[in-house]
């Protein structure tokens, strides 16, 4: 095992001047450090246009969106219907099914008490991977248990992941049932950097099935059609995209609006009430309960700016060369065992996550020499459930951005080669 220190012969980011490319001007955060950034998929460094949103919502006329008449009250109100519309544009949506929420976890919970409370009945099925996050798997199991109590059984259905850290697509078609419900997919997985669409399954999976789509990793880094997907519900994270934490989108077909219930009812949800009980109003309200995170959906709106101007296809092309650097210049390095992903592609791809381990020293002892020696790397499970089957080790994982370089890409395959040799 390692020891803490930073081996002699690597050498430290700040010992060399990386060359800034005219996009890190953008982000404040790393206009004066000599760290790598390596940990995008967590969260994103934020860009100037972002961070000045959420100042001048606190600084400039603080009020509340659709409670007043009043001109500040109105104007927020409107700045947040133009993020609704702007981010329906952006994923291919209609304004009503975008649905603000806490985050991407809010989402995702949301679809299973307000959709899955209300539609799920005795021995229904929901397929789902075990080793997605955390957030994708704790909340059917979650739904498992709330329904249990009122003594309706429903049955969770484990699929495959492949070595190219995707879904099994073969595998989620065998396990389709007609007691099938939903299907719950990580579009871009979090840790294997695997892209799932369910293309190839088009034809074979029952309309009447809903397709719930986790974008977390996806929005923000490439080009995300929700109706191209064929996504009933699909979730994003607005921190992963340049966003305040805080912060996500829950879209909502508008086929699904009739099948859902109050997921936060109070205040701004559109509930009214009545002898009968609280009767359900119209979308996206209905699943807006309680005062929105107004400096977090105008900073939304800021980053969607963002991310028109520096194109989504060149992020894209961006983090596909990175994948493709970093894979050559790890995959020399004796010990390095990459977990399932783009390293195992019979064809150049990937979206910016690599994940993998080195042999003599444990992911989180790498993670900590590599931070000493300036490179900030995510290690450990990475929010999948402990129960998981298989079993996946802890490992780093090497999350790129836009404001990535593949000087920074070299230079951290370098530093790995260096430590691999010394715990060799």
């Amino acid at each position: 095992m390692v020891r803490a220190s930073a081996p002699a012969t690597a050498t430290p980011p700040a010992a060399r001047e990386p060359a800034r490319p005219p996009v890190r001007a953008l982000f404040p955060a790393l206009a004066d450090t000599a760290e790598v950034y390596l940990d995008s998929a967590s969260t994103t460094q934020k860009p100037r246009l972002v961070i000045d949103a959420v100042h001048r919502y606190h600084s400039e006329r603080t009020a509340n969106a659709g409670r007043g008449t009043y001109p500040w009250a109105g104007e927020q109100t409107r700045r947040v219907e133009s993020v609704r519309a702007a981010m329906a544009e952006f994923i291919g949506a209609a304004p009503d099914e975008v649905v603000f929420t806490g985050g991407a976890t809010a989402g995702l919970n949301a679809v299973a008490l307000s959709w899955g409370l209300a539609n799920l009945r005795e021995g229904d099925e929901i397929l789902y991977s075990p080793r997605d996050h955390a957030s994708n798997v704790y909340p059917w199991q979650h739904l498992r248990g709330l329904l249990a109590r009122f003594g309706r059984r429903i049955e969770l259905v484990p699929y495959r992941v492949t070595a190219l850290g995707e879904a099994d697509l073969e595998d989620v078609a065998a396990r389709i049932s007609p007691r099938t419900r939903l299907i719950a997919v990580s579009h871009l997985h979090h840790v294997f950097g695997g892209l799932t669409t369910l293309e190839e399954l088009r034809g074979r999976i029952d309309p009447a099935i809903a397709l719930c789509f986790d974008c977390s990793q996806s929005g923000g880094h490439l080009p995300v059609r929700v109706r191209e997907l064929g996504a009933d519900f699909a979730v994003f994270a607005a921190h992963k995209m340049f966003g305040a934490p805080g912060t996500g989108v829950l879209y909502c077909h508008r086929r699904r609006h009739s099948e859902l219930t109050p997921f936060l009812p109070g205040g701004n949800s559109g509930v009214s009430l009545e002898d009968s009980g609280l009767v359900a109003g119209a979308m996206p309200q209905l699943l807006e309960g309680g005062t929105h995170n107004l400096p977090g959906i105008l900073a939304l709106g800021a980053a969607l700016e963002v991310l028109d101007e520096l194109g989504l296809d060149a992020i894209a092309a961006h983090n596909r060369g990175l994948t493709q650097a970093l894979i050559a210049g790890l995959r020399p390095i004796r010990g390095v065992e990459f977990t399932p992903g783009p390293a195992y592609a019979p064809c150049e791809t990937g979206y910016g996550i690599v994940s993998f381990t080195v042999a003599g020293i444990s992911a989180t002892d790498l993670g900590f020499v590599l931070s000493e020696l300036g490179f900030l790397v995510r290690t450990g499970a990475h929010c999948v459930p402990a129960n998981r089957t298989p079993a996946d080790e802890d490992s780093v994982r090497v999350s790129t951005h836009v404001y990535t370089t593949s000087e920074e890409i070299d230079r951290f395959t370098e530093c790995v080669a260096t430590i691999a040799e010394e715990v060799s």
